[in-house]
């Protein structure tokens, strides 16, 4: 199946793209995430202007995400673009790759944004690379547009990813996304192999008072399991001795092991306006509206080894291990909303059904408790949203909670922005949330004795605020302090013993404070990112480096006559302190702690050369390049896991415009 789409995607492709390419339009700039907006004349550097006729222009091919807010197609070069050039295609400025593409992250920091009321299926090491509703992207193009991203893999492997979108009509949109990854690595049994299949449609009548769309997901991720390096590797590798350059001579903890994440999910929004009234003497229209929500989701978490590692993981009940848990899960949300001067913006009003089914294969009978094979209910709740625009303030306010059922729980959120034209952007936003540990804290089995459990933990309670500044011509900077109460962890097992899952009886008292600035001087630039944080109380359960820079100085400029080329090319500085880093279990795909040693304090250096021939950019990095010449090798993504050495990466983004 996967072959077969692949092939179709590059069918997709083959059309030849009529686009002609603008630079430095000024009606155009980048904005901090790379896209391209048309509310400022400031010329970003390395921009491209698409105008495919006189009447399609760059600001038509749009991108709209799970919150309605729209951004363009964008094949600008930034630096920002480097960040993000990783199979997972985001900023990983707050974690901590594994040595192989495709494996999992170690988180170096937090960012607490999700206040959905209900828990989730756990195994959350397995889940970077997997596409939830808010990470589907919808859209709205005049004409047929094609995105192709490549990323050469570690060893033996690469990732593509492909998308296709097209219009019926000016009503109708839809597209076909795929993303296909093999890497082998350089380490044994660490293959990495996923795939990401991703269809989404949207739909409006003529008069704009019927609205849909949806997707389809289907996604299969596959991850070789090795459980680290043995004591005697660890040894070889931070020595660097000449006979285990190799990676591949390391001798691992087992090369039988493997955790597969799969899921699918069908996905309806949709929405009726039963009343609509426009006013050219009012600046917000009148309207009512009801609206449907349908999302339903199964996923399948397994783990399997062919000989059971009673030495790393204790005794069990089968020579061999084959783990597998089931999580189905049917939301549907019906809502009302008024748009109106008389409410000053939008309210809406809203209640959902949520029912869910996390089960496993059979019962687990031991002499001291009897582990049940599933948990399984439902929960209904009710809640209202609000949000508005005065002048230049935004407003917005969420409120949730269930009412019966299963679960219990609540969830507020309320943010207010100011925006002073484009010079710069204030915000500020306080949630609290009230919800259930995710279910594999509550009910865990396994063919490892030692990981059974079933626990009746109380709900997290989560406390956060954020405030924001950004400006590009001073800085940007946000503080972020989070009280958890109830905090539920795994934590570092005892001598003999295994990981358990822990809900701590003090509360975690968080804080983290972010700035960025890019100075720029001429055609050269340094971009900075600088993090502190600090755990001011249950430093002893929540762990994180106290301080993370990254800071590039690269050179940017056209050249040849004609200014057919635009290259980026400089050098990134990555770094963080000393901590005593979470250990990565791979029967649970969970991090736990540890109090063994603490990793950290290495730098790593990257060089890159980055350039764009019109619609097309190319990434060239030197990887790590200083881990060849430093006297001993000390980096770790997680005990026992080495990072990546020294590699060569090659990528690349084109876009085709018909």
């Amino acid at each position: 199946m996967i072959r077969y789409l692949t092939v179709l995607f590059f069918l997709f492709t083959t059309y030849s793209s009529l686009a002609q390419i603008i630079d430095n339009n000024p009606a155009y700039q980048s904005n901090r995430d790379g896209y391209m907006r048309s509310d400022t004349t400031k010329i970003g550097e390395g921009e491209t202007l698409i105008k495919l006729s006189e009447e399609t222009f760059f600001h038509d091919y749009k991108v709209i995400d799970y919150k309605m807010d729209t951004t363009y197609v964008d094949t600008s070069l930034t630096v920002e673009k480097s960040y993000k050039m990783n199979y997972l295609r985001k900023d990983n400025f707050e974690l901590m790759a594994f040595a192989n593409q495709g494996q999992t992250f170690n988180n170096l920091a937090y960012t607490f944004n999700n206040y959905s009321l209900y828990p989730k299926i756990g195994a959350r090491a397995q889940h970077f690379n997997y596409f939830e509703v808010e990470d589907i992207k919808y859209y709205y193009v005049p004409t047929p547009t094609t995105e192709l991203m490549y990323l050469k893999g570690l060893e033996q492997g690469q990732v593509l990813s492909a998308m296709f979108t097209f219009n019926l009509s000016r009503q109708f949109n839809a597209s076909i996304s795929y993303k296909g990854m093999r890497s082998l690595g350089n380490y044994r049994h660490a293959l990495s192999a996923h795939g990401n299949a991703r269809v989404t449609m949207s739909y409006h009548t003529k008069n704009k008072r019927y609205y849909i769309r949806g997707h389809l997901a289907a996604q299969g991720l596959n991850n070789d399991q090795n459980g680290g390096l043995t004591d005697e590797s660890v040894f070889n590798f931070e020595t660097k001795d000449t006979n285990f350059k190799d990676r591949n001579r390391l001798v691992t903890n087992f090369t039988d092991a493997k955790n597969t994440l799969r899921g699918n999910r069908y996905f309806i929004e949709q929405d009726y306006k039963l009343w609509r009234k426009s006013d050219t003497t009012r600046i917000i229209d009148s309207e009512l509206k009801i609206g449907y929500i349908f999302n339903y989701e199964g996923k399948h978490y397994q783990y399997t080894q062919d000989a059971a590692a009673i030495e790393i993981f204790g005794n069990s009940f089968t020579s061999s291990i084959d783990d597998k848990v089931e999580y189905v899960k049917l939301f549907n949300e019906a809502f009302v909303s008024l748009n109106s001067p008389f409410v000053l913006g939008e309210v809406k009003f809203k209640v959902n059904f949520f029912d869910y089914n996390y089960s496993y294969k059979s019962i687990v009978i031991t002499p001291e408790v009897t582990i049940p094979s599933f948990l399984n209910g439902n929960a209904i709740a009710v809640g209202g949203e609000w949000q508005t625009k005065l002048k230049k303030f935004n407003f917005n306010a969420d409120v949730s909670t269930v009412i019966s059922g299963n679960l219990h729980g609540y969830s507020g959120l309320a943010s207010a922005q100011f925006v002073q034209d484009s010079l710069f952007t204030v915000k500020a936003t306080a949630f609290a949330t009230s919800k259930a540990p995710n279910f594999n804290f509550m009910l865990f089995q396994s063919d490892y004795i030692a990981y059974n459990w079933q626990n009746n933990f109380d709900n997290i309670i989560t406390n956060n605020l954020t405030v924001e500044f950004d400006s590009e011509k001073w800085v940007y900077a946000s503080v972020q302090t989070t009280n958890i109460t109830n905090y539920t962890y795994f934590d570092a097992p005892l001598e003999n013993e295994q990981t358990k899952p822990v809900q701590a009886s003090e509360a975690v008292n968080y804080f983290k404070f972010v700035v960025g600035k890019e100075f720029k001087f001429g055609n050269f630039a340094l971009d900075n990112k600088i993090l502190y944080q600090k755990v001011v109380n249950g430093n002893d359960i929540f762990r994180v480096p106290d301080f993370i820079t990254r800071n590039t100085l690269y050179y940017q400029n056209y050249i040849f006559k004609g200014k057919p080329l635009y290259i980026q090319t400089g050098i990134t500085f990555s770094y963080f302190s000393k901590y005593y880093m979470n250990s990565y279990n791979p029967v649970i795909s969970e991090f736990n702690l540890q109090n063994d040693r603490e990793y950290g304090a290495f730098p790593m250096l990257d060089l890159f050369v980055n350039f764009r021939v019109k619609t097309l950019r190319v990434f060239l990095k030197l990887e790590h390049f200083n881990a060849s010449f430093a006297s001993k090798s000390e980096y770790y993504s997680a005990p026992l896991n080495p990072y990546r050495d020294l590699k060569i990466r090659f990528g690349l983004v084109w876009n085709f415009f018909i």
